[in-house]
């Protein structure tokens, strides 16, 4: 039996929809964050970083949204969520499923954390916290996630999905990005493309079923 252990309203919400979309048995293990929003120190029992996601399965420990969705593939025979080996929708799978961790959390992670500073240090320095946090996000961070965004406007727009004209796991690794992106991305952008996409993937059963195993999960609201 896979145990997932699973931080409330986090990226772990992708592993159980992969479980889901893969038809496997599994357990959820869930953790609460803390009053400072993050995960609890019981997830160090599992993972030294005490992050989620984090997968338990015959004796092997998993850690890595990206290496947990590889490992589940590999050895599920999840074949069928990408596309075939040597074309060129195999490449471009490859790099939305390194993407998704490696270029685009870590700028939304970036903003909100600045966008939470200010609420953190004490009332009377909180008018200078703000004007630097704001400082950084409009002359740092949202360029380049408007970029960001601009690139999965064109992306999806070719086929309607990151990989190709099929659904794969690269838009379950994209769909936390893209879901807390767009609440997260200043400015006017036509993102029609990308709300199809996300009423798409909502509408499947396996990201329903997720839900209802997971629990809360704020961006499947938006």
């Amino acid at each position: 039996m896979i145990t997932v252990h699973y931080l409330d309203n986090s990226r772990a919400h992708r592993i159980l929809w992969m479980l889901e979309e893969l038809g496997l048995d599994y357990q959820v293990k869930v953790y609460h964050r803390t009053k400072d929003y993050l995960a609890p120190k019981e997830l160090k029992a599992v993972h030294p970083l005490g992050k989620s996601p984090v997968i338990e399965d015959d004796g092997r420990v998993v850690a890595e949204s990206g290496a947990i969705m590889d490992y589940l593939i590999e050895t599920y025979g999840g074949e069928g969520l990408r596309p075939a080996a040597g074309t060129d929708e195999r490449l471009r799978y490859r790099y939305w499923m390194h993407y998704a961790e490696g270029s685009a959390m870590p700028l939304l992670v970036m903003k909100l954390i600045f966008a939470r500073i200010p609420g953190q240090v004490p009332f009377f320095v909180r008018p200078v916290a703000r004007m630097i946090s704001q400082g950084v996000s409009r002359k740092l961070l949202d360029p380049q996630l408007s970029d960001h965004l601009d690139l999965w406007i064109a992306e999806v727009g070719k086929e309607g999905w990151f990989a190709g004209k099929d659904f794969s796991a690269a838009d379950i690794a994209m769909s936390f990005p893209v879901e807390a992106g767009t609440t997260r991305i200043a400015g006017a952008k036509d993102t029609s493309v990308l709300r199809g996409w996300m009423e798409q993937i909502r509408a499947r059963p396996a990201y329903q079923r997720a839900l209802a195993r997971g629990g809360e999960y704020g961006y499947a609201k938006g």
